[in-house]
């Protein structure tokens, strides 16, 4: 099977890509547009774009270590989820977990900060260290200040937006803090979400009368006001619209200088757009792991090649 390299991209501006099917930037050749035009299935998805031009981790940016995934094997049961998988996950880097439905992508992203032991049923072997310390050593609810996840749905708690920031701080706090004290952190966090300057005005405001895309992007502040060093993300724009995607996406990227991120998704243009290096996961085993540019444009395995160009998946 021939593979062929990428052509160059229009770049968008504004939302002209967001435009009911018009102006959109073209999928690679070999990578079906999941996204855009009509798919196997007769459907006509949402249309997609291209960001503007970015430098990459792989080309500019310092990679940090953060965490190792070493051999790391789930059951739930008799049932194998993962096998014998080993990644690097860094700081300057937007990694994503790509595969099929049922491949083990989210059970190894919920690995990550010991969410997998909550299953009834839940077993794993090997090793994940995050700054060269087993995770398994560290009290759980200190590991998830530090590897924070955002969930597929936005779920902000039923309260206002400055407190559903305000919730972690205090949490982490001996005693309450006042208002006054958390007022600057809470800020800080909502302008490195791209939400300060829409909710600014009323930060009593109840959350959950903001719209999905605002209330996903108050649960990534809630989750960046523990100033984790690796932010974990499942499907985070799978339920927004095309616009509110275009603002995550863009703040992933703004967001890697400063942690270490992973996303799981479906969408294989996403991690076309965002991701520095993306790793393949088909039937619990990890196919194949490399930078975005080859994974996209010349992948070694024949499976990875059959599923980004559409094949299965």
């Amino acid at each position: 099977m021939e593979v062929r390299k990428p052509p160059p991209i229009r770049r968008l501006t504004g939302n002209e890509g967001y435009t009911s099917g018009v102006d959109v930037a073209p999928a690679p050749p070999g990578i079906a547009s999941h996204d855009a035009g009509p798919n196997g299935n007769g459907h006509r998805a949402s249309p997609t774009f291209a960001p503007p031009p970015r430098q990459t981790a792989r080309d500019s940016a310092i990679a940090i270590d953060r965490m190792d995934v070493e051999e790391l094997s789930v059951a739930y049961g008799a049932k194998p989820a993962v096998r014998s998988v080993s990644l690097p996950i860094r700081q300057g880097e937007v990694l994503a977990l790509i595969g099929p439905s049922g491949c083990g992508k989210t059970t190894l992203l919920r690995s990550l900060n010991r969410l997998t032991e909550l299953t009834r049923g839940a077993s794993l072997s090997g090793r994940i260290t995050l700054d060269g310390v087993d995770i398994a050593t560290m009290e759980p609810t200190a590991l998830r200040r530090r590897v924070t996840m955002v969930f597929q749905q936005p779920n902000p708690f039923p309260m206002s937006v400055f407190d559903n920031v305000a919730y972690v701080l205090r949490e982490q706090a001996k005693r309450r803090p006042r208002r006054s004290a958390v007022r600057g952190p809470v800020r800080d966090a909502l302008a490195r979400a791209g939400l300060l300057d829409e909710v600014a005005d009323n930060l009593d405001h109840p959350a959950l009368r903001l719209s999905g895309g605002q209330q996903q992007r108050l649960c990534i502040a809630r989750a960046l006001a523990a100033q984790p060093e690796v932010l974990l993300l499942d499907e985070p724009c799978s339920a927004l619209d095309p616009q509110s995607t275009r603002l995550i996406e863009e703040l992933i990227i703004k967001l890697r200088d400063d942690v270490a991120v992973v996303i799981v998704t479906h969408n294989l243009q996403q991690p076309y757009r965002i991701a520095d290096y993306v790793a393949f996961m088909y039937l619990g085993e990890l196919v194949e792991y490399g930078s975005a540019q080859r994974m996209f444009g010349a992948p070694r395995e024949q499976r990875t090649r059959d599923y980004v160009s559409g094949a299965f998946g």
